[in-house]
């Protein structure tokens, strides 16, 4: 019996920005993705005529942040019923602006918060994964804490929260990317992974218990790593992805890599969701200079996701609470 197509569910993001314009564009080029498309979103947007289209409401070619707001987040809510349905495989979203999420009375910070709770499972991680980078192997970012402001991060750096991050990337690389045995970095949080104690004690009273732990349960989990180094030991291959602690300081190194080229995954999810790894970029909306190429490996990741399910059997989106 032949495998079927994977259907992909592509929310079309802030209306104000250029997510409805790559979502277009990536999926008319010739290179065939793999899987069958519908667009979640407004009605009103003239680049997506001629596309299966799931409306979310109308949008009248301006708008306020509020507004805006509204729209993405109905498009997400929307995409989330068909995964959880399973009249869609997978999830590709397009870029939201969070200011226009919070003026429209959401109180989410991001994509990764909101699907976890509008799912219904207890944690999420964001990933951001380039299979090729400037260095030519790939490179994986798995966030230990997320969309919070830097004084924060300390308090939220937890052990608990870091093994809950290798256990979701753990699970993720062996789902979606196939790997039998996946093997972790831990970044430190402190430079020189605080140098014995001279620039902090996260790197003992954090990341040593939750090491020990991990790999007590079977886990390959190494470091930590100071950050000058442990993105460049991934991209030289000792490691499958690393555990960074706090936002910037992997999003800042994985972009650097390959910006254009990777794809932001949320792991812990049911289905594969994914998504390009640049924002709304509102100064260069309608231009025709917004590139389509990162929305482009969005799709090309979900598919593979998409199809891996398939073929192991293990693509029962039902949602936990349904």
């Amino acid at each position: 019996m032949s495998l079927r197509r994977p259907r992909i569910a592509i929310t079309l993001g802030d209306p104000r920005g250029i997510g409805p314009e790559v979502a277009v564009r990536a999926v008319a080029e010739p290179t065939p993705i793999g899987a069958d498309i519908v667009l979640v979103g407004p009605e009103g947007l003239p680049l997506t005529e001629g596309f299966e289209l799931i409306s979310v409401g109308h949008w009248q070619g301006e708008g306020d942040a509020a507004a805006a707001g509204r729209i993405a987040a109905r498009a997400i809510e929307q995409a989330v019923l068909l995964a959880g349905s399973g009249a869609v495989d997978a999830i590709v979203t397009a870029p939201i602006s969070k200011s226009a999420l919070a003026a429209a009375g959401y109180s989410w910070p991001g994509h990764t918060e909101m699907l976890r709770d509008l799912v219904g499972v207890p944690d999420t991680a964001l990933c951001l994964a380039a299979e090729e980078t400037a260095l030519g192997s790939p490179l994986r970012v798995v966030l230990v804490t997320g969309h919070i402001p830097l004084r924060e991060v300390p308090a939220a750096y937890t052990s608990e929260r870091l093994e809950c991050a290798a256990r979701l990337a753990h699970e993720g690389l062996k789902r979606w990317w196939g790997l039998r045995e996946p093997r972790l970095a831990v970044c430190a949080l402190n430079p020189h992974a605080s140098e014995d104690g001279l620039f902090g004690d996260e790197e003992a009273r954090v990341c040593a218990p939750a090491i020990a732990r991990l790999r007590g349960e079977g886990l390959q989990v190494q470091g930590p790593h100071p950050a000058d180094t442990a993105f460049v030991r991934a991209m030289h291959g000792e490691a499958d992805a690393v555990l960074a602690p706090y936002h910037d300081v992997g999003m800042t190194a994985i972009k650097t890599a390959a910006f254009g080229r990777a794809v932001n995954v949320t792991l812990g999810l049911p289905f594969p969701r994914t998504s390009p790894d640049h924002g709304t970029a509102f100064d260069i909306a309608g231009t025709g200079r917004a590139s389509p190429a990162s929305m482009r490996a969005a799709l090309k990741a979900a598919s593979t996701f998409a199809r891996r399910a398939l073929t192991a059997g293990t693509n029962s989106n039902r949602l936990p609470n349904t």
